[in-house]
């Protein structure tokens, strides 16, 4: 099989890019969050080396999870945080580098594929365990190359573009069907004429797709990207399979004798469907025992010429070459269709063997290109005390933390607080005690005399104001420095919607977000594609960002 090699990176200082931004962008003292910033650096130091086990995979994905919160906190849309992401090629080493965060998540993406393809690889595919995970594994790595494609474009790497990964997604299906031939075999040790004609057309199906595989790598750029043991090792494996099926037709119709009654009518009703293009007589060929000799040796002809020309193309690499296993197994195929061709041929044979048709490709387990599941590796935030991602992002202004003082009369405190995580001022009676205390309707209140409440239930915020009675509180909030003023007037009627209607409103807002994300994406040398259908389910809904309002629920309260 061919395994893809990991992508390096270098070393990267996050630290003082991060404390300048929250310094900077939350008002926040940055020397409180060293312990964070010093283990999300952790965290990528270890990525960078994972082992070629499930835990490796979970460490990649925990990783690229994260770089969602990252690119959430600390890279707005149209400012570039000063950071340089150097990622190698996987084939030829060549550097590239690049400033926008996608380069750096479609890189551990690419990564993970890679690793699946190693772990596949590395499977006994001698045992019917060994080659299902194999299986899986090379699905697995179809579906990250896919995803790639699929969400990253531009890429400044040749390993990561469209044809690339286009060739990627194709070789990575023709190892599947590869493995689904193995265990086909494994599956159906007993030897009879239906066995036999499926082998073949399995041999066949795979023939085919990595046919397709070799004429893709022809194709330019990656005619001149890709390396030669990889093209002449998918040359050698089309004939190799080409062989095999006729090897197996072969068997089929010389190894068994003639059925009978119902059995006769189920072959030869295969048999019918087995060949590209039906030889002269097969309706009745498989009742003379004669007739099917000679189709026999036809079919047995062309899996010699198959073996031979594998072989002459194996010999062409030096890398392949040195491929013990690979030597052998093609030997021996070789040497076991010369031994059954001597054995069904004749002497008094003095008719010219004819030419055997092409074997119909069919298999019984069409390969699946499997999505990578990032919800299975659950992540915690590592930045979660700058708050809720929902209010507390890069992409959102507000002005300095403003700490006020109430004191409320008989008539309470005079705002109307609404939604959770961080709790919202929906409203603010003119006169009253917020009022003239300077609180702005559509702030956020952060803390209650003293206590962080950026994470705080709406129920938990109202108890602690209680709580002051008549001293009165000593709130901290923060206002953003402008609002749309569609969103605005959204959230001021979202006590009287439906959730079905706010829900509408926040994809609304989503696809005017994404239309002016496109305009600026010349900013960005590589960038996330946001077609929106293309996005898989397994991606986190962005568009609920947009609106900082939105997220809030409708348990509205007057205090």
């Amino acid at each position: 099989m061919i395994p893809l090699g990991l992508k390096e990176t270098k070393d990267l200082d996050l630290m003082d890019p991060l404390k300048d931004f929250i310094l900077d962008h939350y008002g926040e003292d940055s020397a409180l969050y060293e312990k964070e910033i010093t283990e999300f650096m952790e965290l990528r130091q270890a990525m960078r080396t994972p082992s070629r086990s499930e835990l490796g995979l979970e460490l990649l994905m925990e990783y690229y999870n994260q770089l969602y919160y990252l690119e959430q906190r600390f890279f707005p849309p149209h400012r570039s945080l000063g950071v340089f992401f150097h990622w190698y090629d996987s084939l030829t080493g060549v550097p590239s580098c690049q400033r926008a965060l996608a380069f750096e998540k479609g890189s551990v993406l690419f990564n993970m594929g890679a690793l699946y393809t190693q772990i596949g690889a590395r499977q006994d595919r001698q045992s019917l365990q060994g080659v299902s995970a194999a299986i899986d594994a090379f699905q697995k790595a179809a579906g990250c190359f896919n995803f790639l494609k699929e969400n990253f474009s531009n890429a400044p790497s040749l390993d990561m573009s469209g044809a690339s990964l286009n060739m990627l997604v194709r070789l990575m299906v023709a190892q599947v069907q590869e493995c689904v031939y193995e265990k086909f075999v494994l599956e159906n040790p007993q030897n009879n004429f239906i066995t036999q004609i499926q082998m073949a057309q399995e041999a066949a199906r795979v023939e085919d797709v990595y046919t397709l595989v070799y004429r893709t790598m022809m194709h330019p750029p990656v005619k001149d990207y890709v390396p030669f043991s990889w093209t002449t090792m998918v040359r050698v494996k089309a004939e190799h399979f080409t062989a095999l099926s006729h090897y197996h037709a072969a068997c089929a119709l010389c190894d068994f004798p003639t059925s009978s009654g119902l059995e006769l009518i189920e072959d030869e009703k295969i048999f019918l469907q087995f060949h590209v293009s039906a030889p002269e007589g097969s309706s009745i060929l498989l009742q003379d025992p004669e007739e099917r000799r000679k189709l026999g040796k036809a079919h047995l002809k062309r899996a010699v010429i198959g073996h031979e020309e594998a072989m002459r193309i194996h010999g062409l690499c030096k890398i392949l070459r040195k491929m013990d296993i690979l030597q052998e197994v093609l030997a021996l195929t070789h040497k076991r269709s010369l031994c059954k061709y001597s054995d069904i041929d004749h002497e008094d044979d003095f008719f010219e063997t004819g030419e055997a048709p092409d074997v119909q490709p069919k298999t019984h387990q069409k390969p699946e290109v499997t999505t990578p599941m990032f919800s299975r590796v659950k992540v915690h935030d590592i930045f979660h005390r700058l708050g809720p991602v929902s209010v507390f992002s890069a992409k959102h202004r507000w002005r300095p933390a403003q700490k006020v003082r109430l004191d409320p009369g008989d008539e309470g405190f005079g705002f109307t607080l609404r939604g959770d995580s961080p709790v919202l001022i929906a409203g603010v009676v003119p006169g009253g005690c917020a009022a003239c205390a300077g609180v702005k309707e559509g702030s956020y209140i952060v803390s209650v005399n003293g206590e962080d409440c950026r994470w705080a239930k709406h129920s938990q915020v109202v108890q602690m104001l209680k709580e002051t009675g008549q001293e009165g509180a000593d709130i901290e909030v923060v206002t953003f420095h402008s609002a749309d003023p569609q969103n605005t007037a959204l959230d001021k009627k979202s006590s009287m919607l439906t959730s079905s209607e706010i829900l509408k409103g926040n994809k609304e807002n989503g696809r005017k977000t994404m239309a002016s994300g496109k305009r600026s994406s010349a900013l960005q040398l590589w960038n996330r594609r946001r077609n929106p259908a293309k996005r898989s389910p397994n991606i986190p809904n962005l568009s609920a960002l947009q609106l900082p309002y939105s997220a809030v629920q409708s348990n509205e309260s007057m205090y």
